[in-house]
């Protein structure tokens, strides 16, 4: 079948789709295609509402559509209205009820609208509409127009502290007031400022005090569109006497009196947690720790996780840093911190004296009428399985190559009772070129990895991590055994890496001191060997060893921005060969090849580093765009005249440019190379991605994306790289392959499963006048299966 009945077929399909959905309407009714909000352009942008903030307004949107069409809609009315069987059934699940235009419905949209611009300090705006049903037949867009108006503002702010003592607390702290004179009168900022006193106040002591102690009271008699504003704070409800009238006092500043922990809290086991307390006990540097038996964590682990302790003021920060602590030692499936007030009486009787090592308790200093009370403190963490296993799988295919790589993992969370973690893994990987003229067409991967992480820092020297969050000690040992059809080569690894995380959680760091890489090139095949005209790559390929350093760096604001837009950035660098080179030029001399070795092998010395960063806006529900770029370059020196082979940068496969399987595109517009084994990699590389994802049906969502990037070599001594693989700036441009594709994602919960079809567009290898593709071919093409977002 040709392109162009193809093309015919494709736009049949679309129009059909396009006229059912209106096939089954009434007279009178009309299908809503499209809503829009004109937002108020007579309004300065920085006041300005949004017609994206008033979407959430509007009762009645469109259906979702599907690459421009109502598929949805027209799945939906294939279904025999008189049949309720499961063929019928399926079609409504995967098709969406056509929504009609409701007159109502906009009415009460509008109202909605108008009381939203009311809340926001605007109580002169208007809203009306226009629905258009001539445009198209049976068709209905709706239209609404938007004026603010004048806003109110805030002409003056008193308080009224019905409870007196507090008002010091809340005066010390006015500088960062939200509401301010002068400023739109928004009942939204109005709430947030009573959260935020709450906030302040529950990380000072006051474990009762609540949004619910605020109220305003707000005076417009004063004309001219200002606004006088009189906040209230109450005192705390302690009850009610026999008539019904509330029985308050002032506002208490809470002390703990005691932490209990209980480390193997079963919910469904322990409905009365206060009983457990006549469990086994251990105390330890002022918590209790209570179980059945003996703990099945150690209680200097659990001290260290757990920055409360008793004597202490409350303090609500510190009560969420205690819970992010203890889930982040990844042994607890769940956690849960509770508090109980002591009963006046039963306080007078408490002894409560320590602060913990290196810990201090808050006391208000200048407000010393402030009466006291004491929390009991219950902390109730639910263990995991000790013990698990996970398999990843990745695949890669085009018309000349096949690839797969599977990891089976197992993991034990908790080895010596001190959530100590350990991790093995297996991996076996398989590749087969289809290449002319060759017998070895096979390439083999077998590798395994063990690591030990410790939820603490491991160093020779004393170092308080009390403000440190999260902090980590991880060593790991790892093998590699790589059979290519034209050599054999063993990787050894073993490395000594701390982490930690900023206590807001959105910044992680890892350093490993201790970076070493063994590089064993078994047996290369001298034909293949010699036939490579690359004196660059020709290096890479030699027995290696690298001595090092590295670091990372991420930033992930996800945590803060569930659900919605979210920013993810990675920065790493490693230095290899510095210290070892210091070392030998004071005590060796080097070969008579000009350059040093270590244990007989000659060792690297480069420094690498790469960056990149990520953001994903969305746009409904499961609707996003996604954008993605990276940077990353590699300099070698001194010892090494090229970069070791692992240390090169590659472009291709599931998480790289789609249209390619790895190692097969770059560097710049040197010719593309037909080996049975794709080498083609650089010193550098810059990449830019971006995805629409939207729903299919259930858990089936989809994916159209545009990748676009390559790899170069950095410039050189004439000879030693080709010249059209050398990056320049007033070219790199021109060298950047481009592809598109589609995507299906299967989203199973705990897992997203991935399959991405890239269709090159540009394909910088290729000779002159045949970069861009004009005709379709699968050899063009390429398919990439993935477990997990690509970025």
């Amino acid at each position: 079948m040709s392109r162009g009945r193809v093309v015919v077929i494709m736009l049949l399909s679309i129009l059909c789709s396009a006229c059912s959905v209106t096939r089954k309407l009434s007279h009178g009714e009309y299908f809503l295609l499209r809503v829009e909000i004109e937002a108020d352009r007579n309004v300065p942008k920085a006041e300005r509402i949004t017609a994206t903030t008033l979407e959430e307004y509007v009762r009645q949107t469109p259906n979702k559509r599907f690459l421009g069409t109502n598929f949805y809609v027209w799945a939906y009315n294939l279904a025999n209205p008189d049949k309720d069987n499961w063929w019928n059934n399926l079609k409504r699940k995967i098709g969406e009820e056509p929504v009609l235009l409701d007159l109502s419905l906009t009415h009460k949209s509008a109202q909605n609208l108008k009381t939203y611009m009311n809340s926001r300090g605007y109580y002169s705006s208007s809203v009306d509409y226009e629905i258009d049903t001539t445009r198209r037949r049976k068709r209905a867009y709706v239209t609404y127009h938007t004026e603010q108006g004048e806003p109110y503002r805030i002409k003056s702010l008193s308080y009224d502290f019905r409870d007196k003592l507090i008002a010091p607390v809340i005066e010390s702290d006015t500088a960062q007031s939200l509401i301010k004179v002068g400023n739109i009168f928004d009942i939204t900022a109005l709430d947030k400022e009573r959260e935020r006193i709450a906030t302040y106040l529950n990380n000072r002591g006051y474990y009762n005090f609540s949004v619910n102690n605020i109220e305003y009271r707000v005076d417009t008699l004063g004309g001219d569109r200002k606004v006088g504003i009189r906040m209230i704070v109450r005192r705390n409800i302690t009850g009610y006497n026999e008539r019904g009238e509330a029985i308050s006092e002032d506002n208490r500043v809470y002390r703990i009196s005691e932490i209990n922990v209980i480390s193997d809290y079963d919910p469904a086991v322990d409905r009365d947690v206060r009983q457990r307390t006549m469990l086994d006990t251990v105390y330890y540097k002022g918590l209790n720790i209570i179980s059945n038996g003996k703990p099945n964590v150690r209680p200097a682990v659990l001290h260290t996780a757990i920055p409360m302790s008793p004597n202490t003021t409350y303090d609500a920060s510190e009560v969420d840093r205690t819970y992010n602590e203890i889930m982040s030692l990844g042994y607890f499936k769940s956690a849960r911190i509770a508090f109980e007030e002591i009963p006046r009486g039963q306080d007078d009787t408490l002894v409560v004296n320590y602060a913990g090592s290196g810990r201090t308790a808050y006391t208000p200093k200048k407000f010393d009428d402030i009466e006291e009370g004491y929390l009991r403190c219950y902390i109730l963490a639910s263990p995991t399985l000790k013990q698990g296993f996970n398999v990843e799988l990745e695949g890669s295919t085009t018309s000349s190559f096949y690839g797969l790589s599977a990891t089976i993992g197992y993991q034990n969370r908790n080895l010596f009772r001190g959530v100590e973690t350990l991790n093995t893994s297996v991996t076996f990987g398989y590749e087969y070129m289809k290449a002319p003229n060759t017998s070895k067409r096979r390439a083999n991967e077998l590798g395994f990895a063990v690591g030990l992480s410790f939820p603490r820092f491991i160093l020779p020297f004393r170092l308080s991590t009390r403000n440190i969050n999260m902090p980590r000690t991880k060593v790991e040992v790892s093998y590699n055994y790589q059979d290519r059809p034209y050599y054999r080569r063993d990787l050894s690894r073993a490395t000594w890496t701390y982490s930690w995380r900023s206590l807001n959680g959105r910044y992680s760091y890892q350093f490993r001191p201790i970076d070493l890489n063994w590089i064993h090139v078994g047996y290369i095949n001298e034909d293949f060997f010699n036939s490579l005209q690359n004196e660059y790559l020709r290096q890479s390929y030699l027995t290696q060893a690298i001595v090092g350093l590295s670091a990372s760096y991420t930033y992930n604001n996800q945590s803060k921005n569930v659900g919605g837009n979210a920013t993810l950035m990675h920065i790493n660098f490693e230095s290899s060969g510095n210290l070892m080179n210091l070392f030998e030029r004071a005590f060796s001399k080097k070969t008579p090849e000009g350059y040093y070795n270590i244990l007989g092998v000659r060792y690297s010395q480069y420094v690498r580093g790469d960056i990149s960063a990520s953001r994903k806006i969305v746009l409904g529900p499961r609707t996003a765009i996604a954008g993605r770029i990276f940077a990353g370059v590699g300099v070698p020196y001194g010892n090494s005249t090229a970069l070791p082979f692992d240390r090169l940068f590659y472009v291709g496969g599931s998480n790289s440019m789609r249209g390619w399987t790895p190692r097969t595109l770059g560097p710049g517009n040197t010719p593309a190379q037909n080996t049975p084994y794709p080498v083609q990699m650089g010193d550098m590389r810059l990449e830019a991605n971006l995805e629409f994802r939207f729903p299919i049906w259930g858990m089936f969502n989809g994916a159209t994306f545009l990748d676009m990037g390559n790899v170069w070599y950095l410039d050189r001594d004439k000879g030693e790289v080709p010249e059209d693989g050398v990056f320049h700036f007033d070219r790199f441009y021109k060298q950047l392959g481009l592809n598109t594709g589609l995507g299906l994602r299967v989203d199973i919960k705990f897992v997203i499963l991935r399959l991405d079809w890239g269709i090159r567009l540009h394909s910088p290898n290729e000779p002159v006048g045949e970069r861009w593709i004009h005709n379709f071919k699968w050899k063009n093409t390429a398919l990439n299966f993935g477990v997990g977002y690509p970025f």
